[in-house]
């Protein structure tokens, strides 16, 4: 509920509501939808706007909503970030190797890995997603039909440019930024 929002949060809620109405007619019919909406403050600012694809992960999306509701994902750190390609966040224990404690089914689509997109980290074994996803900072056809595409940031992508990159190779960040918030849309009244 919109208790939790600081006065500030308003002024930003605000403007990227703003945004979303600035964005071409296709793509605002995507976030038109605040039940499907996710908006993301960051450490290093927001918010990030992301539009939730049940239409590609019915699964994957009403668990998101569930943990976001839960404020699972608020205070967590993005632990894995390899500049020109993706930020991952998602994990309790910061390290990579944590989740949520319930494992999903992969719902592998068409829906190609570009730029904002974001989808389900997962180990070897396709039906081991749990909390942890990634945004993709740059295309990655290399993913595609892989891993379990669930949104797009349609707003927001500047942000999520600056948040800190890891070490070549591994990804793995020294003081990581972090989720101060997540919410459904819907929800923030």
């Amino acid at each position: 509920m919109i208790r939790d929002f600081p006065r500030r949060q308003f002024i930003k809620l605000g403007l990227a509501a703003a945004a979303l109405l600035a964005l071409p007619f296709g793509t605002r019919a995507q976030t038109s939808d605040p039940e499907n909406t996710l908006i993301m403050e960051t450490s290093v600012g927001g918010p990030v706007v992301i539009a939730l694809r049940p239409d590609l992960a019915p699964n994957h999306v009403k668990r998101i909503k569930e943990l976001v509701r839960q404020k699972f994902y608020d205070g967590l750190v993005f632990h894995r970030v390899i500049r020109g390609f993706m930020a991952q966040g998602g994990d309790p224990t910061g390290t990579g190797s944590g989740g949520s404690g319930q494992k999903l089914n992969a719902e592998f689509s068409r829906e190609p890995h570009r730029r904002g997109t974001v989808s389900m980290a997962r180990t070897n074994n396709p039906n081991s997603a749990d909390s942890q996803f990634f945004i993709c900072l740059d295309d990655a056809p290399h993913l595609d039909g892989q891993y379990t595409v669930w949104g797009r940031v349609v707003s927001g992508m500047d942000v999520v440019d600056r948040i800190k990159k890891g070490a070549p190779g591994s990804g793995a960040v020294d003081n990581p930024d972090k989720i101060v918030r997540l919410r459904v849309a819907a929800d923030v009244k």
